[in-house]
């Protein structure tokens, strides 16, 4: 359940855009703002049914995308590159280097959706 969560979540953050207004409201609701369907549905004036079947056709949509274009299979690839590239660069590190290598893979960070603190 939650990996399905996740990977919707990822799949709205690319395609999001390519869904009507409707189908991005219910989403929103339901995966970022963590309403229930009912709750959804009192709060865009639609019923329970139909808030399940606009995140029933917006999956449908975006993993139909997802299958014409990759985009999310290849961003999750590029960041587990970028992550073992990371752990390359870390590897480097030694006394005499430790700051030029501190300012590369500060910038790697942003990359990889990730803050300093989460890593050493």
């Amino acid at each position: 359940m939650i990996e399905d969560f996740l990977y919707l979540s990822e799949l709205y953050d690319i395609y999001g855009a390519l869904l009507t207004g409707k189908q991005q409201s219910c989403l929103k609701l339901y995966l970022f703002e963590d309403f229930s369907l009912a709750e959804a549905g009192d709060a865009l004036g639609i019923t329970r049914q139909a808030v399940h079947d606009n995140i029933h056709r917006s999956k449908q949509a975006m993993e139909s995308y997802e299958e014409k274009l990759g985009l999310a299979a290849r961003a999750k690839n590029e960041r587990k590159v970028l992550k073992e590239v990371y752990d390359a660069i870390l590897e480097l590190k030694r006394p005499g280097n430790a700051r030029d290598v501190d300012m590369v893979l500060g910038k790697l960070l942003p990359l990889l959706g990730r803050e300093q603190e989460e890593y050493p």
